[in-house]
Order: structure tokens, then C-alpha cells, then sequence
């Protein structure tokens, strides 16, 4: 990156100058600062540090990272059920020799695989990352999310146990005074467990306040909680919850610009755009009394596309993540289950929605859309079909439904020869005939179910595409000071960097062996931290040299690998896998084969 070296200025060279917990506070915001800083992002990232390993650190998936008081704390929790506090550590020690200095029968944290890529010595250096404080939550399912209330030292979590727990070790948090690790049990740090939600609880949103927070859960609500008063969760005294949907919720976003307007998204095709600003609600909390859940908010907004995905299944429809931009407040990031991410402006009218498609004709248009159906035929006269024309018919239909994704079974078979051939033509071909197939019964309609059917919906500005988001629920987010850019993981284990304005793809990094879900920018500084399936954070920041974690180089292919992945999913290729078995099953039974091992095909994946 040409401008390098004239970022020392805008902290690039961060442990050097960070020898004191107060620097970063005054960390520079002015306007060449942040020019610097977009400059430092628009380049090549490149993995710098690795917060974990093999002997130390989270021994489970990470699927909680965040950054606290104002960027001088990373907090993250996961699988584990662990909070662990890093801090830059003012000796320049990494947390991999914190822990060997502890107990030196432990060996180095860095793996093979990381030793082999990083100079570990200079880039472990740079970042000295060392977990300060360990505070054991008393989760008994894993830890979503974790944030710390601003304008304290509260950390409050989310778990699959449906709990929301807070814990306050006070000004302790993230600093040890002994260079190690400080261990909290759960009855030293929790001050409050909240039983309101009866589903697992996913998301925690903070507010302006040290108080009060949002949290989001699969039981269709978000609640607001309020640590200064008290109630009994088992006694069902809790506060009415803000928002009550009839489907699951997974994601949360709300902008510090417009805190009135928060987002909601789940399983649905659509996510919901709420307001807090009643006078109703205001004036009841000012008499203490809760609000009724019908006058607590306003759903004002849906966004929604205008058709599904290929591969994406009717009435499976799943927002993952949501992102509100902190910069202009109104901007909305959505992240799609076996889909894109999408851009939304609150500001942007609604559309009226027009349905094109036409009336349905009585027999199908193309024969590929024969699916699996238990439906009577007209000539049984109301009796069951019985004898060996149901058996053909249930035959036909398999071999049907195979011949019409056989390419996507050559996909899972050969995939591997797939990606080191020169197959554009082919792939191009199939492209081709699944848009024609399917794009009619892709396109949502007036009859799609909603909750909230008469609101109004938005439509995206922009798509960023080349990522896989079918395994995990996946975040999305803004990078940049001006957040110029869009980030997301994928299923791959990469993370993928777009440019905003334009939806193209400036970089694709190598996050985590397995799958990337979590990345999280520092609020001043060009550095951001990933998290997914390995039980190590990742950071990144502007690359010195040619950076080793970049696939910008591979980016075709993994794009190709992503869009085939992401139209196989993981229904389609469930679907596809039972109906190979059971149609070899019949096979081997009427050829006379009995259920002999021999006459049936292995599952596709075995």
C-alpha cells in the first residue's frame, strides 16, 4: 500500500504508541485523520495477531466479539460459556507469552499453519494483545453475543439458555495486576440474571446509558431492560417487550443517530424497521408505569427483495444479520440466508409492489417444476392409489427431480475436479436454464405471509454478492470511517470486503479454517477483528509486504465455489440426498434385490 508509511501519525504503528490505556481516548478524529484512515482500509489487509491457540484462550467456537471503551478493551465469548477481556498490553508482550511466562509447561500458541504465514515475532509485536480477565458466566448453552453498557463496566451477555446475565468486576475489568490472567467466578462478577425471553436469546443491542440495553431472541421479541428497577421473571411480572412477532428473531440494529428506529430481522422474508417515539409511552414512563405492548412501538417500515434466491426455499426465507450505520444514521445492512447482503435507506420511499407474474396456468409451464407431492389424482375418485402405478409414479418423480439437479449432484461428487477445470461454458449453461426455470416462483407476491402485510416495504439500493451464507447465522457490517465499505463472512472461511458506493469486491481475506461470523471494526484505528468456528479472534490490518492471508488472487473460483454452494444450501442438497436413497431403495426392491447392500448407492456424501 503506497501510503504506508505516512499512517504512523494515525496510530498504524498502535503498541508503540499505546503504552498507556488513556492514548487511545485521544486517539485523532479530524478530518485528515480519517482520510488516512479510509486510505489505510481501501489497501490490502493482512492478518496481523491471533488471539488464542492451541493451550490458551477460548477452548469453543467464538461467536461473541466486541469493542469497549472506545476501543481500548476487546471483549469475546463463546461456546465456552467464557467472557474473556483482552487489552493492548503495555509491555509489548503477546498473549501467548503472558500464558507461557504463567505455566512454562505450556507450549507457543501459535499453530503450524499461522507460524508457516505470519512473522509472528513482528506482527505479535505490533499488536500485543493479552487477555486480562476471565470471568466464568454460569451459561449453560453457548454465549451469542457479549457487549459492555457504555459509561460502565458492565458486560452483559446472551445465551442459547434463553438467559440475559450481567456481570461487574468494576474497574478491574481488562486490567490485571499481576501480568496474568484474572479468573472471576460466577458468583464474584453476575449482579443480575433476566428470565424475560422464553427462546434463545441472540443479539444484545447497548443504548446511551450504563442502564438500559435491547436484547432480541427466537421467541419473536425484543425487550428492553432496565437495570434500575427490579422485578421477578418467575412470578411473570416482567416489563411488556417492545416488539412481539409471530416468527423467530436472530438479529438486531440500532444507529446512535437515530435511536427511536431500531431493526429487527429472523425468519421471514422481511425485516421490520420499529419507532419508539410515542408520547403515550413517554408519559407512562414517567408515571412508572409499564408500557402495554401494543403502544410500545410502531412497526413504520419493511425491506424486503424482490425475489428469492436460487436455491432459497419458499417460506425459509432468513435474515441473519442487521447493521445500522452509525455515520448517517439511516443506512441498513441485511444479511440473507443462502442470499446476498443488502443495502436499505430508511429515507428511500417505499414501492408499491405490482405483481407481473400473470394468472397461474393449470399445468406447469416447464416440467422441471414437478415436485414431490402426496396429492390425489382426480381419476381415484377421493380412494388412495394403490398397486404398482403409485409405485411409477413416485419413481417418475424421483428420477425427475434428480435428472433436474443432476448438476447440482456433479457438484457435490466432483467439485474439487470442478474447481481446477475450465468450466465457464458449462456453469454458464446451468446458470441460464435455473433462471429461466425457477425466476417466475422466485418472485415474492402480495400472497406471501407477513405479520405486518400493510406496511409499506423498501427496497434494496445495492447487492454485494461472491460470499456463502447458508451454515451459520452470519453478521454483517460497516468498515471505514465513513463506512465506506461492506464487510461479511462466509461459509468458506473467508470474509469479503465491498466498496459501498459501487457493490464491487475489493478483497477477500482467510478469516478462519472453517467459517467466518463475526467481524468487528476498531472504532478509530485500521483494525478489525474475526471470529467463526475456530476458537481463536483474528486480527487484520494494513498489510506491510505481500500480504499471506489475501485471496484476491483466487477470487474467481471462490466466487464460482460460493454461488454453487450457496444454490445447493443446505434443504437442497438434504432433499436431494433422500431422494437418491429412496429411489434406489425401489429400485433394489422391485429388480428383486431385497434391501441387499449391494443394490443400493451409497448416501452422496458417505
Amino acid at each position: 500500500m503506497d501510503d504506508v508509511d505516512k499512517l504512523d501519525e494515525l496510530h498504524i504503528r498502535l503498541p508503540s504508541l499505546l503504552r498507556t490505556p488513556s492514548t487511545l481516548k485521544y486517539a485523532p478524529v479530524n478530518r485528515t485523520a480519517r482520510a488516512r484512515l479510509a486510505r489505510a482500509l481501501s489497501g490490502r489487509l493482512d492478518r496481523v495477531g491471533v488471539l488464542g491457540g492451541e493451550d490458551w484462550g477460548h477452548t469453543g467456537c467464538v461467536n461473541a466479539v466486541s469493542w469497549a471503551q472506545d476501543g481500548e478493551l476487546l471483549i469475546t465469548s463463546g461456546d465456552d460459556t467464557n467472557i474473556r477481556v483482552w487489552r493492548m498490553d503495555p509491555s509489548g508482550s503477546t498473549g501467548a507469552d503472558a500464558y507461557s511466562s504463567s505455566d512454562s509447561s505450556h507450549s507457543s500458541s501459535v499453530t503450524a499453519d499461522s507460524a508457516g504465514k505470519l512473522s509472528n515475532a513482528a506482527s505479535q509485536e505490533e499488536y500485543p494483545f493479552v487477555c486480562q480477565s476471565v470471568i466464568s458466566t454460569g451459561h449453560t448453552q453457548n454465549i451469542f453475543n457479549a457487549q459492555m453498557l457504555p459509561f460502565s463496566t458492565r458486560i452483559a451477555t446472551v445465551s442459547g439458555d434463553r438467559q440475559v446475565r450481567v456481570f461487574d468486576v468494576g474497574e478491574a475489568v481488562g486490567q490485571s495486576p499481576t501480568g496474568s490472567e484474572m479468573e472471576y467466578t460466577t458468583r464474584e462478577s453476575c449482579i443480575r440474571v433476566l428470565r424475560c425471553h422464553t427462546g434463545r436469546t441472540k443479539r444484545i443491542i447497548t443504548e446511551d446509558s450504563p442502564d438500559l440495553f435491547l436484547t432480541v431472541a427466537e421467541d419473536g421479541q425484543v425487550r428492553q431492560h432496565d437495570l434500575r428497577a427490579s422485578h421477578s421473571c418467575t412470578s411473570g411480572a416482567c416489563p411488556a417487550p417492545l416488539v412481539t412477532l409471530p416468527h423467530e428473531l436472530s438479529t438486531i440494529a440500532l444507529s446512535p443517530l437515530t435511536p427511536y428506529q431500531f431493526v429487527v430481522g429472523g425468519g421471514s422474508p422481511y425485516a421490520h424497521l420499529f419507532d419508539r417515539r410515542h408520547a403515550g409511552r413517554y408519559l407512562r414512563a414517567e408515571w412508572g408505569v409499564p408500557p402495554d405492548a401494543d403502544s410500545a412501538t410502531t412497526c413504520v417500515r419493511r425491506f424486503g427483495r424482490r425475489s428469492r434466491a436460487r436455491g432459497e426455499r419458499k417460506g425459509y426465507e432468513h435474515v441473519t444479520g442487521a447493521r445500522m450505520s452509525a455515520w448517517n444514521g439511516h443506512e441498513v445492512l441485511l444479511s440473507y440466508n443462502s442470499d446476498g447482503v443488502f443495502l436499505y435507506s430508511t429515507r428511500d420511499e417505499p414501492e408499491i409492489f405490482e405483481d407481473n407474474r400473470g394468472p397461474p396456468s393449470i399445468l406447469s409451464p416447464n416440467a422441471k417444476r414437478r415436485r414431490l407431492s402426496t396429492t390425489k389424482s382426480p381419476s381415484s375418485q377421493g380412494e388412495p392409489l394403490t398397486g404398482p402405478d403409485v409405485e411409477m409414479t413416485v419413481e417418475d418423480q424421483l428420477e425427475s427431480l434428480l435428472a433436474d439437479n443432476m448438476d447440482v449432484m456433479d457438484g457435490i461428487d466432483d467439485q474439487s475436479q470442478a474447481d481446477d477445470e475450465d468450466g465457464d461454458d458449462d456453469d454458464d449453461d446451468d446458470d441460464d436454464d435455473e433462471e429461466d426455470e425457477d425466476e417466475d416462483e422466485r418472485m415474492f407476491n402480495t400472497e406471501d405471509a407477513d405479520s405486518h402485510q400493510a406496511v409499506p416495504v423498501v427496497y434494496p439500493r445495492t447487492r454485494f454478492t461472491g460470499h456463502c451464507n447458508v451454515k451459520t447465522v452470519k453478521d454483517v457490517n460497516f468498515l471505514g470511517p465513513h463506512e465506506e465499505f461492506v464487510t461479511s463472512g462466509s461459509d468458506d472461511g473467508n470474509f469479503f470486503i465491498w466498496r459501498k458506493s459501487t457493490g464491487e469486491l475489493v478483497d477477500i481475506l482467510e478469516g478462519d479454517q472453517h467459517v467466518v461470523n463475526v467481524i468487528e471494526s476498531h472504532p478509530h484505528l485500521p483494525l478489525v477483528a474475526v471470529s467463526g468456528i475456530d476458537t481463536t479472534v483474528k486480527l487484520f490490518a494494513p498489510a506491510r509486504g505481500v500480504p499471506s492471508f489475501s485471496r484476491w488472487n483466487n477470487a474467481e473460483t471462490i466466487k464460482k465455489n460460493n454461488a454453487r454452494a450457496s444454490r445447493i444450501g443446505l434443504g437442497g442438497s438434504a432433499e436431494l440426498r433422500f431422494a437418491h436413497f429412496v429411489l434406489n431403495y425401489e429400485r433394489g426392491i422391485r429388480d428383486g434385490g431385497g434391501e441387499s447392500e449391494a443394490q443400493l448407492t451409497q448416501c452422496i456424501n458417505q
